[in-house]
């Protein structure tokens, strides 16, 4: 069923009946291990009136409040650093990361690391060079990636975001095989190698492509794989947790991986919901370091429990259908409004602000309206510093600003999405 037994876990292969009892045990151990070493989580289930004792299944975890991921932030900040949610000290842990808000995002060091049967069930193999294209700044993306790709056994080229001929020149040169990243800065690089005069199909080594962090519509697959000749797989996750769901041969959706516990919930009940609902992403931790205990993620999805041609038992993710709340991804990255707003409150010269993400060709395109201070005496100045921090805090450029009127805002939103998917 798998051709090297190193590269995946042996839950991936059990057998549907198991699955449910052996979580059940999981769960009972987390919830017990974290009421007593998690501040944040006891506070939680004394605030709801729920025991320990009385989370047997996984049914049990609707007695326990969803935390939104946007509480996460204000958490941190009550009880710093982490929110009373990590129970290692900091000595014991191996990396921290940063999301905006800021949001400390941890990884302990004796972590599993998912990515490893992600990249091995997407077709990547040892000894494969590969290009890593996710950020390495302070962001779990890139070092996520790099650590799974290593275990495997796999060569990886530290490249991060940007630096599109070069990347194009070295994927070139040294016949990678291999490519993780953001499906559109995949496009932008393929797009790039022929701006340069390649035949990417013809002068290219590349075989694999592990995309994530934004949304993958069909179309693009199709563009990839047909005109490109490509293996593309999809893979989903978080800043809080890394991968959530990662793709197989059968390209049939996403399985869920078993370091994490996943529900689909109603998001105005938080009630579980069946296969092939549309509902919130609502995940639980099974890692001693930070066992988060049902974190409300914001995104919508589906999910089926019919066994996959592959041979792995897990359910799997349908797709990304959506987001529950304000908060918007662009180009890989979360834009909280709340935040731009706090953000826009250090320019007074700027009386209101609206930003509207669209989609062009396969890219995300962030615009701003604003409405301005009459008489202001160096707009172009205003601009710039509004250019820089807004990159600095949720690092993403803006792509276009627009001065308006005042009073030509008349939406209360502060992030319109107008992007549509197929």
């Amino acid at each position: 069923m798998f051709e090297d037994k190193r590269f995946f876990h042996k839950i991936e292969g059990m057998a549907a009946a198991e699955r449910g009892p052996y979580y059940e045990r999981q769960l009972r151990r987390i919830i017990r291990y974290a009421y007593s070493n998690s501040p944040a989580l006891r506070a939680k289930l004394d605030g709801a009136g729920v025991k320990p004792s009385q989370i047997k299944t996984v049914r049990d975890l609707e007695r326990i409040p969803i935390t939104p991921k946007d509480d996460i932030r204000r958490l941190q900040k009550e009880n710093p650093p982490f929110g009373g949610m990590v129970t290692v000290p900091i000595s014991r842990l191996k990396r921290i990361f940063v999301s905006p808000g800021p949001i400390y995002d941890i990884e302990a060091r004796d972590r599993n690391i998912g990515e490893v049967k992600a990249f091995y069930a997407l077709g990547f193999r040892p000894g494969d060079l590969v290009m890593n294209s996710f950020s390495y700044h302070m962001t779990r993306g890139g070092w996520s990636m790099d650590e799974g790709l290593i275990a495997l056994g796999c060569v990886v080229i530290a490249a991060g975001v940007g630096n599109t001929e070069l990347q194009v020149q070295v994927m070139h040169d040294l016949k990678v095989s291999g490519f993780s990243g953001t499906p559109s800065f995949f496009m932008t690089v393929i797009k790039k190698a022929e701006a340069m005069g390649y035949d990417f199909r013809r002068d290219f080594a590349l075989k694999n492509a592990y995309l994530s962090a934004e949304p993958f519509p069909p179309s693009l697959r199709r563009v990839f794989e047909v005109d490109y000749a490509l293996n593309v797989g999809e893979t989903y996750g978080t800043a809080e947790l890394g991968l959530l769901g990662y793709g197989c041969p059968q390209k049939s959706g996403m399985h869920i991986p078993e370091e994490i516990l996943m529900e689909i919930v109603d998001p105005k009940t938080g009630k579980q919901l069946p296969p092939g609902e549309i509902g919130e992403v609502v995940m639980t931790s099974l890692d001693k370091a930070i066992p988060i205990i049902r974190i409300g993620t914001g995104d919508l999805s589906l999910y089926t429990d019919e066994p996959c041609p592959c041979g792995r038992t897990s359910h799997r993710l349908v797709r990304i259908a959506g987001r529950v709340s304000e908060v918007v991804k662009v180009r890989g990255m979360f834009i909280q409004p709340k935040e731009v707003a706090e953000l826009v409150a250090t320019l007074p010269p700027i009386s209101n602000f609206q930003m509207v993400v669209s989609r062009s060709g396969h890219r995300d395109e962030l615009a701003f309206k604003l409405e301005l201070a009459d008489n202001l005496p160096d707009r172009d100045a205003l601009l710039d510093e509004l250019h820089r921090k807004f990159q600095d805090v949720c690092r993403v450029k803006i792509d276009r600003i627009e001065c308006v009127p005042g009073g030509t805002i008349k939406d209360s939103k502060k992030l319109l999405d107008t992007r549509t998917w197929e």
